[in-house]
């Protein structure tokens, strides 16, 4: 049984819309780097299945995040195989995240209960999705197709649930430039982990001023 329902992690999405995307090979940096974005007032964190400890790290994760993060969905990204998805699964992922579309990866998660939110560039991509029941779809990378191709793919289709990754920066025009463009949330990956910000508290604060920035965005 999922820790949140789908519709329980879309609604966290719409309302706490930056998504980090992490991984560390260190369980103990990752658990300090999701206390500051929960701290921040982040809900939605997404780690990276990036590297070979990514799976003992994310399931100590999990176990952390129930405990000292209780409102916080974890959620599992990189994920390319049905197989993969499994693991990560059986380790408690309350969604998943792919940076494409593997139609059997979906299968899984929609007989598990999970959110699935795989990948698209082009309109087509990003259509297919949804009909094969994505809950949202990644658009990726965000920094080859810009803002604008957002604006332009939510006049026929103003119904898509989108979350732009790559190319994202913390900043308050990169932020509006995306929501005013339509998206449903955006996944900041290292520029958000950049310089200083490795540090706990400068994350926290970081975060804080970035869930400031995307408020007026937010639709209740």
């Amino acid at each position: 049984m999922p820790a949140f329902s789908t519709d329980t992690i879309l609604d966290l999405i719409v309302r706490h819309p930056i998504v980090p995307v992490f991984y560390h090979a260190d369980a103990e940096q990752a658990q300090a780097i999701v206390q500051a974005c929960y701290d921040g007032g982040l809900r939605v964190f997404e780690f990276t299945n990036r590297g070979a400890q990514a799976l003992p790290v994310f399931t100590q994760l999990v176990g952390y995040v129930r405990q000292n993060c209780p409102d916080m969905a974890i959620g599992i990204g990189t994920i390319l195989t049905p197989d993969d998805a499994e693991k990560f699964l059986d380790a408690g992922a309350d969604f998943v995240v792919q940076p494409i579309t593997t139609p059997a990866v979906g299968d899984v998660c929609k007989k598990r209960g999970i959110a699935w939110m795989p990948a698209g560039t082009t309109l087509n991509e990003i259509y297919q999705a949804t009909l094969l029941g994505a809950d949202l779809v990644k658009v990726f990378p965000g920094n080859v197709v810009g803002p604008d191709f957002i604006k332009a793919i939510k006049g026929p289709i103003p119904s898509l649930k989108l979350m732009v990754t790559g190319g994202v920066e913390p900043t308050i025009d990169s932020l509006s430039s995306w929501f005013r463009a339509g998206v449903t949330a955006v996944g900041i990956g290292s520029q958000l982990f950049s310089g200083q910000s490795a540090n706990a508290t400068v994350l926290r604060d970081r975060v804080a001023s970035l869930v400031q920035i995307v408020a007026p965005f937010i639709k209740e």
